[in-house]
């Protein structure tokens, strides 16, 4: 099959200190490997997207952006339709944002600034209103929490073993010993692994998961039941709480959000 390639905009330097970008991409597309000179700040406004960087993978649900530094060579791939949302900033302004790529938790007033650009189609903010608004999304951005990854991955094989078996089966419901039995050493050992090497608990790691797929399910016609019985909810009633702790909204109130956008 043959891949379907995003467009890239091409800018020998940026027209404006802040430029915003909008878009909405289909499933199954991908962005080939480039760089450029300036930060760039990546976020899907519904659907999840996916970026490597530096050999790392990293996701923007929503409520979470991925923060990419001038001059860092990445990529993407969208598994799903997103709603696309993007910042550019010049090398001066990148000064006080981190270094590597991570991801930023989106605050509910940047969340607004970007939905109201794009609404408005603004690009360049000309008008000292606009330009007000650009200034105090750049100083939420600096002041935004950071994750290393949203989602991150393992080296140690045994691990990486783990991880993989949850990938492919995310309502697997084993606990912590019988995933530790299955790879050989203690369930403290392994507890310890998942907060050593991912820096969060193997129940938030799988929470996380489950939190992806159920956004890519819910762009399907699976109902709310069903999904939370694949993600290996006993009832409905314990998925709708999981999801609306990570999204904000319930996975209903998700759903029409992303048909209406």
């Amino acid at each position: 099959m043959t891949r379907k390639y995003l467009a890239i905009p091409q800018f020998d330097a940026l027209p404006a200190p802040v430029y915003f970008r909008y878009d909405e991409f289909g499933a199954d597309t991908h962005s080939a490997a480039h760089r450029h000179a300036w930060g760039q700040l990546n976020y899907a406004a519904h659907g999840v997207m996916q970026l490597e960087i530096g050999g790392q993978h990293f996701y923007s649900p929503p409520h979470y952006a991925v923060w990419i530094p001038p001059d860092t060579e990445h990529s993407c791939y969208n598994p799903q339709a997103i709603v696309y949302r993007s910042v550019y900033l010049t090398r001066e302004l990148c000064a006080a944002l981190p270094a590597q790529a991570c991801t930023l938790v989106i605050s509910g007033i940047l969340k607004a600034i970007l939905g109201d650009f794009a609404s408005r189609d603004v690009h360049i903010p000309q008008d000292p209103a606009d330009q007000r608004l650009a200034q105090v999304l750049v100083d939420q951005l600096q002041r935004a929490p950071m994750q290393t990854c949203y989602l991150p991955y393992a080296q140690s094989p045994g691990l990486l073993a783990v991880l993989q078996a949850l990938h492919a089966e995310p309502g697997d419901n084993r606990a912590l010993g019988e995933w530790a039995a299955q790879v050989h050493v203690s369930e403290r050992t392994l507890a310890r692994q998942f907060v050593r090497e991912l820096g969060i608990s193997f129940g938030e790691w799988r929470q996380r998961l489950r939190y992806l797929r159920a956004i890519e399910a819910l762009e399907g016609s699976q109902s709310i039941q069903e999904i939370a019985f694949d993600l290996g909810y006993s009832t409905p009633s314990a998925f709708i709480a999981m999801f609306q702790r990570q999204a904000r909204c319930t996975p209903e109130q998700y759903r029409r959000q992303a048909r209406r956008a």
